[in-house]
C-alpha cells in the first residue's frame, strides 16, 4: 500500500473495451488495455445457431462485457505494478442507446438455454435501426397526443433510443417480452454485475429513454396509448428511480473482485455515457465551452444554466453531464465515415502509388496535398449527408452532394470540399445554438481526427471563427470514467467529493491549439452562406429531390 491512490475507467466501445488506470493526483494515466469482444457486432447471423439477422439488425453478447472486466483490469493492474488496496474507485461508460432484457436476478434472457435462438434476447447495440417502424409510431402519436417531451430531442425519437428497441421486442416477440423481468441499458447492467445492485443512470435515461430531472419519464397513459401491453413498462420492466452521474453505486461484490483483481467493496460510480463523460476529461465542466468528440462521426456538447429548446438538437437533460447544469447535445452522423469512404473509392491509383512509395497513408498525401490550397481555390462546396443528418434538420433520408465539379478537379480539391462541408456543418449547429440561448465561444475537440489530421482542425477554426484546444488524454472516455469512480469513492477515501474538483486536477488540454486565421475566416464566410442556401434548399422541404432518388433507388433494387 502506497500513498498515491488510482482509480480505473472501462470505457465500453463497438468492437471492444478498454480499462485505463490514472492517478488520482493528476490524472496521468499509468496502464491501458484493449479486449476485443469475441462475438463482436452480430448483424449477420447469431452465434452458434445459424439463425440469419433481419436488415439493420446490430447485436451483442452480454458475456463480451464481463470478459472486459475479467482481461483488461488484471491487465492494467499487473502492467501499472499497482496494489489494489491503493484503486479507490471505478467507473464505466458505454456506447448508448445499448440494452437488454434480463432476469430479476440480472442475467440476460440470451445466457438461457430457452431463450439463446432469440435474437430479441440479446443485447441491442446502439447502432440496431430495425425499431424505426416504432420509433415512427412513438413520434406520431407523441404529436398527435400533444406531448411536449418531443422538444427536448428536437422534434424527433430515434430508432436507436430505449423505447423503440422495448417495443420491438414486444411487436416481434412478446413472449421475449414477457419473460423480461427487466429492460436496462448495458451501461446499468454492467454496474449491476460489479456491485450486484440495480441502479440507473440520470445520462442514458435523460437523452436516450425521455426521462426528465423534473417530469420524469412520460406518463402511462402515453405508454397504453403506443400500446396497452406498455402502459406499466416503467414500474413492470424498468425503474422510476434515477441516480445522479458521479454517485456511488455500490461497492464490488466478492464475485466481481474475483474478476477484475481488485478489492471487495471497491466504490463503483453510477454509469455514463461514452460521449458524455469524455466532457469533464476534456476539461469542460462550466458554459460557453462546446466539446466535439470527433471520430467516424461528431458529437457536440456544450453546458447551459438554463432550459432552452433548441430545433434539431439530440436532446437536453439537466444534470446530464455534470451536475447543476443542463447538457445539450448534437451531432453529425458522417464524419470521419465521410473521408474514409472518398480514399476507399474515389482516389485515383497514381494517387496510391504515390502514397505507397513515400510510405505514407492516403489521408496523409491527401492532407498533404489539400493544405497547399488556399480557402475557395477548388470553387467547390459539398453538403455532407453521406449518412444522413442527424443535426439540425434531423433527417436520415438526405444524402450527400458536390456542386462546382469540372474536368479540372483532382481529387484533394474534393477531400478538402468534404472536409469543408462537416466544418460547415458543425458551424450551423453552433449558430443554432446560440440563436436559442446557449452561448458557444471555444471548441475543446477530442477523439480520434484531433491527433490524425490537423488541416481538418485549422479548417474548423477558420469555419467557426473559434479557437479549438485540444483535450490532453487519448482516452476521453475511460479517463472521465475513472474520474467518476475517484468522485464515486470521495474525498476522504482519497478521492474527490464533485466531478468540478476531480476535472480540476485530473484533466488537461495540450499546449496545441488552432485559432481562426482572419482572412481565410472571411473567404469561408462567402462559402459557409452557399452550403447554408444549400442546406436549407435541400433539406428543408424546397426540394426533395434526394429523397425521390432514394425512393427510386428502392423501388428498382426490389424489383430486380
Amino acid at each position: 500500500m502506497s500513498d498515491r491512490k488510482y482509480a480505473i475507467g472501462v470505457d465500453f466501445g463497438t468492437e471492444s473495451g478498454r480499462a485505463v488506470l490514472v492517478d488520482v493526483a493528476d490524472g496521468r494515466e499509468i496502464a491501458n488495455a484493449v479486449h476485443s469482444y469475441a462475438n463482436g457486432v452480430v448483424d449477420e447471423t447469431l452465434p452458434g445457431t445459424g439463425i440469419r439477422l433481419e436488415p439493420d439488425w446490430a447485436l451483442q453478447d452480454p458475456n463480451d462485457y464481463l470478459e472486459v472486466f475479467k482481461q483488461a483490469i488484471p491487465a492494467v493492474l499487473a502492467e501499472g505494478g499497482v496494489d489494489p488496496e491503493d484503486v479507490v474507485g471505478l467507473g464505466i461508460d458505454f456506447t448508448a442507446c445499448t440494452m437488454l432484457p434480463a432476469k430479476a436476478d440480472g442475467t440476460p434472457l440470451c445466457f438461457l438455454p430457452e431463450w439463446r435462438d432469440n435474437p430479441h434476447a440479446w443485447a441491442k447495440l446502439w447502432k440496431h435501426h430495425a425499431a424505426q417502424p416504432e420509433a415512427n409510431k412513438l413520434n406520431q402519436t407523441a404529436r398527435e397526443l400533444g406531448y411536449t417531451f418531443l422538444d427536448r430531442y428536437g422534434g424527433k425519437i430515434s430508432s436507436e433510443w430505449f423505447f423503440p428497441k422495448a417495443w420491438q421486442i414486444l411487436d416481434e416477440a412478446p413472449q421475449v417480452y414477457q419473460a423480461a423481468d427487466r429492460l436496462i441499458e448495458a451501461a446499468d447492467w454492467v454496474v449491476w454485475q460489479l456491485t450486484g445492485v440495480e441502479k440507473r443512470n440520470a445520462c442514458t435515461a435523460g437523452y436516450k429513454a425521455m426521462w426528465s430531472k423534473r417530469e420524469g419519464y412520460p406518463p402511462n397513459a402515453f405508454f397504453k396509448a403506443l400500446d396497452p401491453r406498455m402502459e406499466h413498462i416503467i414500474e413492470e420492466k424498468m425503474s422510476g428511480v434515477i441516480h445522479s452521474l458521479g454517485d456511488k453505486a455500490g461497492g464490488l461484490t466478492d464475485e466481481a473482485a474475483g474478476w477484475t483483481g481488485l478489492k471487495p467493496g471497491t466504490a463503483v460510480a453510477i454509469a455514463n455515457v461514452d460521449a458524455h463523460v469524455s466532457a469533464p476529461a476534456a476539461t469542460v465542466t462550466e458554459p460557453g465551452r462546446m466539446v466535439i468528440i470527433m471520430g467516424t462521426s461528431n458529437c457536440h456538447m456544450v453546458l447551459g444554466t438554463e432550459e432552452h429548446l433548441v430545433p434539431g438538437m439530440c436532446g437536453y437533460v439537466e444534470d446530464g453531464i455534470v451536475p447543476g447544469l443542463f447538457g445539450y447535445e448534437a451531432g453529425q452522423s458522417c464524419v470521419g465515415d465521410h473521408f474514409a469512404w472518398f480514399v476507399e473509392n474515389c482516389v485515383p491509383a497514381a494517387y496510391e502509388r504515390e502514397a505507397e512509395a513515400r510510405s505514407v497513408d492516403v489521408h496523409q498525401l491527401l492532407e498533404e496535398k489539400a493544405a497547399q490550397l488556399k480557402p475557395g481555390e477548388s470553387g467547390l462546396v459539398a453538403l455532407d449527408w453521406w449518412n444522413g443528418n442527424r443535426s439540425v434538420l434531423v433527417d436520415v433520408d438526405l444524402t450527400g452532394m458536390l456542386l462546382g465539379a469540372t474536368l479540372a478537379t483532382r481529387p484533394e480539391e474534393i477531400y478538402r470540399a468534404l472536409i469543408e462541408a462537416t466544418a460547415c456543418g458543425t458551424r450551423i449547429i453552433i449558430e443554432t445554438f446560440e440563436a436559442n440561448g446557449v452561448p458557444v465561444s471555444e471548441i475543446v475537440a477530442t477523439g480520434g481526427l484531433p491527433d490524425r489530421n490537423k488541416l481538418l482542425m485549422q479548417i474548423y477554426a477558420d469555419v467557426t471563427g473559434r479557437p479549438i484546444h485540444i483535450a490532453a488524454t487519448h482516452q476521453g472516455g475511460a479517463l472521465g470514467s475513472a474520474m467518476h469512480g475517484a468522485v464515486a469513492a470521495g474525498k476522504a477515501a482519497g478521492g474527490y467529493d464533485t466531478i468540478f474538483d476531480a476535472a480540476r486536477q485530473m484533466a488537461r488540454l495540450r499546449d496545441e491549439a488552432y485559432h481562426p486565421v482572419a482572412e481565410n475566416k472571411q473567404v469561408y464566410d462567402r462559402l459557409y452562406d452557399e452550403y447554408v442556401t444549400l442546406h436549407d434548399y435541400f433539406g428543408r422541404g424546397a426540394n426533395d429531390v434526394m429523397k425521390r432518388l432514394k425512393q427510386l433507388k428502392t423501388e428498382i433494387r426490389a424489383n430486380s
